[in-house]
């Protein structure tokens, strides 16, 4: 006989709360709801189902943590409609905030940093944080001051939209700093998000097109490249021939 362990079935997996609807509610009284949203009171489970089907709807268990559970007279599709409606509108309208890359180098030259500075600028003004990582190669490692002033310089350019969130740090052959959009700017775009949500419904409501969407955004240009005849190789290890 086989004692290790039982093979994974997917079907034995965890499922979430499961809302319990006419015969599934098996306690012996309920307080019942009427579908008109009036009180009727505590009864038997018996009676509360005879009363849904009467009506020609469910019994619907909405609060089953209450003594007794709390049931309500209803349609469970629309119910259930209704609820994926609502998480679907959350969805749309909850503010995520993303992360997005700005690379730079030691030797970055003035015009691709103010261009990669408006990049970041804009990336803040529509709640995005900004992570500037600049990046050595060979012996600028051992200069680390030139890094520390590109982001210095960075953080100057995007003050008035943000605020440092994690201070200068190596990481690997790369300094990074993170900077967050402001309150006042999360406020900001919250409330686009919020206008521009209640324009779709209206224009659902009167049958027009519906706004466009976001453009997509301008991808960050890495000037690695820019800066290859400029970088020193490393010199071997072991002696020098002589």
């Amino acid at each position: 006989m086989n004692m290790g362990r039982p093979r994974f079935d997917p079907r034995m997996q965890q499922r979430g709360p499961q809302i319990r609807i006419n015969h599934r509610i098996r306690v012996p009284e309920v307080r019942v709801v009427g579908a008109d949203g009036g009180m009727l009171g505590v009864m038997t489970t018996d009676e509360a189902r005879k009363l849904a089907q009467e009506a020609g709807l469910d019994l619907v268990e909405v609060n089953p943590k209450a003594e007794p559970p709390v049931c309500k007279i209803l349609d469970f599709g629309k119910f259930k409609y209704e609820e994926k409606k609502k998480q679907r509108e959350a969805k749309r309208k909850q503010t995520t905030v993303d992360i997005k890359e700005i690379k730079l180098r030691p030797k970055t030259d003035q015009h691709d940093f103010d261009f990669k500075v408006r990049n970041a600028r804009r990336f803040l003004e529509t709640g995005n944080k900004v992570k500037f990582t600049v990046r050595f190669r060979g012996r600028e490692i051992t200069h680390p001051e030139k890094a520390q002033e590109q982001l210095d310089h960075a953080v100057r350019g995007c003050e008035d939209l943000a605020n440092v969130e994690v201070r200068p740090m190596m990481e690997g052959r790369a300094m990074t700093l993170l900077i967050a959009p402001k309150p006042a700017i999360m406020q900001k775009v919250s409330q686009m998000k919020v206008a521009a949500e209640k324009a779709r419904q209206q224009a659902m409501k009167e049958g027009r097109a519906l706004p466009p969407e976001e453009p997509e955004e301008e991808p960050d240009l890495d000037d690695d490249d820019d800066d290859d005849d400029d970088d020193e190789e490393e010199e071997p290890e072991g002696p020098r021939a002589t």
